[in-house]
């Protein structure tokens, strides 16, 4: 390693010492999700959005608030329905009787952190409105745009098993999220911790570890965290595995992908691996970042065809035999 890459990452593990910090403070009304808490923090050192699946009462609301409270972000919740409208989450224009003029009426996505909870229960419309905002950072009310927050970042959560009253979400919205994470049940310890925790009232309280200016500072540290130009080779095979199987010695599993990940796949995946490389304390992403963050990055972004439903295979296990096949450099 050069002199420079020696420096940056003692640079590094001085800047992520928020996070731990962080995950301390968050820990004490949250028991353990360790993966989702991690996901949620890459997701505000890269500007990703991030999209939650698990069943109720797993803490995603709990764990967002928490991280919002923990680096003195803004923060506001959205319950998605099926008569939400886009007014209702963007803002609209209202008629000022004292001045005699319309003035806008900012709605609640003007924040760092949005929850939209349960976000494929919204229609159509509040979906492409949502859309707007997470691509472009920006929102229309009337005809003015206004700009968002900066950081600004959608943490969406959806039901695995309620279909009834729910629209899916558009192959498009799904690509603006960086990550997909799968939110499971506690283990046995951690059952019986969260048992032991909700058998008083008392609420501890989040201490602030982080300012929102030191985590500007700390996103830019994560761009100029270094990616070595094998690695780089090895991301763009992994996504280009995924849309031409066969010429990377996957003919079996041609059949079996309806649509691969887009370049929004690769970006993200170089992204998430630098922020992966930052919340280990590194000044350089290795191999294993690269792959442990895979699985949140692709799962919603591989449409598998009818064959693959017939065989039962899901998305996790595409992206498992890709990651064994793909020669790690």
């Amino acid at each position: 390693m050069s002199v420079d890459i020696l420096a940056l990452n003692e640079a590094i593990k001085k800047e992520s010492q928020f996070v731990e910090k962080t995950l301390k403070e968050v820990s004490k009304v949250v028991v353990g999700q360790r993966e989702m808490l991690e996901a949620i923090l890459m997701g505000l050192l890269t500007g990703g959005h991030v999209l939650l699946e698990g069943v109720p009462g797993l803490a995603k609301t709990l764990t967002i608030s928490s991280i919002a409270r923990a680096i003195s972000l803004g923060f506001q919740r959205v319950q998605f329905t099926p008569d939400l409208l886009p007014t209702d989450l963007i803002g609209t224009m209202i008629y000022d009787i004292k001045t005699g003029e319309f003035r806008v009426k900012k709605g609640p996505i003007f924040t760092n952190i949005v929850l939209a909870d349960e976000i494929n229960r919204a229609p159509a419309k509040v979906q492409s409105a949502l859309l707007e905002a997470m691509a472009e950072k920006q929102v229309t009310i009337g005809d003015t745009t206004h700009k968002l927050e900066v950081p600004f970042l959608v943490l969406a959560t959806q039901n695995p098993l309620e279909q009834e009253g729910t629209y899916p979400l558009p192959e498009a919205q799904l690509d603006r999220f960086m990550f997909k994470v799968m939110v499971n049940y506690p283990t046995k310890t951690d059952e019986m911790e969260i048992l032991n925790r909700m058998a008083t009232d008392h609420q501890p309280t989040i201490e602030s570890t982080i300012s929102k200016e030191d985590l500007m500072r700390a996103r830019d540290r994560v761009d100029m965290i270094y990616l070595d130009e094998k690695l780089k080779n090895y991301i763009v095979e992994i996504v280009m595995a995924t849309r031409e199987p066969a010429e990377y010695g996957l003919a079996s599993m041609e059949n079996l992908i309806q649509v691969g990940g887009s370049p929004r796949a690769t970006i993200s995946l170089t992204r998430a691996a630098k922020a992966q490389a930052f919340l280990r304390g590194r000044g350089y992403v290795t191999a294993d970042d690269i792959k442990s963050i895979a699985y949140h990055v692709l799962r919603h972004r591989l449409i598998l065809t009818y064959e693959a439903e017939a065989e039962n295979l899901n998305s996790e296990d595409v992206i498992k035999e890709i990651l064994n096949h793909i020669e790690v450099p």
